[in-house]
């Protein structure tokens, strides 16, 4: 895991609207959360600022669905968000 994102605390099964979602988990760090689909860290909150991988962040509708949920906002907004540079894409697996 790449330093700035912290040494995890914690692990959880991520938790949908009908209860806990298989493959998808939210790791707690002491810098912050983030969202791995799999394999794959999809998303994180760090220290005020939202990074998303910059391969997998909307690597299919299951995978952009608990991103959304994750963040609290539509595909389209994300896009925004990374468009105006408030949301950080940037290589969240190697």
């Amino acid at each position: 895991m790449k330093d700035f994102l912290g040494t995890t605390q914690r692990i959880k099964q991520f938790e949908g609207k009908k209860g806990a979602v298989k493959n998808q988990f939210i790791i707690y760090t002491d810098k912050g959360t983030m969202l791995q689909s799999y394999n794959s860290i999809i998303a994180a909150k760090v220290g005020g600022k939202v990074y998303l991988d910059e391969n997998d962040w909307d690597y299919s509708v299951t995978t952009g669905k608990y991103r959304n949920q994750f963040l609290g906002e539509t595909r389209k907004e994300t896009e925004q968000k990374i468009k105006s540079g408030q949301y950080i894409l940037t290589n969240l697996n190697t």
